[in-house]
C-alpha cells in the first residue's frame, strides 16, 4: 500500500493517519522552514500553536504546521513574509 503524502516544496512527504504536517516534516528530515522577517530560521517550536513559528503556506493559506492535520495532496510551502 502507497502512503498518502503531501507535497512540500518539490519533494512528496509521506505522513500517517493522524499526524499534522510538523511531524510529518519531521520525520521526513525537513527542520527549518525558511526564514522569518529577522532573517533567522523559521521552525517547529512549541507544537501547540502559541508561537506561530511553524507558519506555513498550506493550500493559499498560512497555518501552524504543528496544528494542521496532514492531508493527502496538500501543497505546503514556506511562508513569504513581507521584509519590507
Amino acid at each position: 500500500m502507497t502512503p498518502a503524502t503531501f507535497r512540500w516544496m518539490s519533494q512528496d512527504v509521506p505522513f500517517r493517519p493522524g499526524e499534522t504536517i510538523a511531524a510529518a516534516l519531521c520525520a521526513a528530515g525537513v527542520v527549518s522552514y525558511g526564514r522569518d522577517q529577522a532573517g533567522a530560521p523559521s521552525r517547529y517550536f512549541c507544537g501547540v500553536g502559541a508561537c506561530q513559528c511553524c507558519l506555513l503556506n498550506v493550500d493559499g493559506r498560512p497555518l501552524e504546521a504543528c496544528l494542521t492535520l496532514a492531508r493527502p495532496g496538500l501543497s505546503v510551502t514556506p511562508l513569504e513574509l513581507d521584509h519590507a
